[in-house]
């Protein structure tokens, strides 16, 4: 399986007690190894600078409406990658990369 940053992926999302999984669509930041780096995808409106609304949702193989929750990033083996949904555009991954140099910092 080739995984891409900017894909999007349906994921099996662990519960963080690690007791199940939930089957949620996300976007790979980064690929490190054996392992990616998601954001979440919600389709939740945006609540925070964060958030980041998707204009181009439907060419990017969403069923719905969708946001890019920065705040809610995970670390995933492949293996946990399900279903290959589609590509996030060029100018929704402006967006998205724009909101992380601007919101995304440490606070230690």
């Amino acid at each position: 399986m080739t995984v891409s940053p900017g894909d999007l992926w349906v994921a099996a999302i662990p519960f963080t007690d690690g007791s199940a999984t939930k089957r949620r669509p996300a976007l790979v930041l980064w690929v490190d190894g054996p392992d990616v780096v998601v954001a979440a995808v919600t389709s939740a409106q945006p609540r925070s600078a964060t958030d980041i609304a998707l204009l181009d949702w439907q060419t990017s193989g969403l069923r719905v409406p969708s946001t890019v929750r920065l705040s809610r990033l995970d670390c995933l083996e492949k293996s946990l990658l399900l279903v290959r949904l589609g590509r996030i555009s060029t100018g929704d991954a402006a967006s998205v990369k724009m909101a992380w140099s601007k919101e995304v910092r440490l606070s230690f």
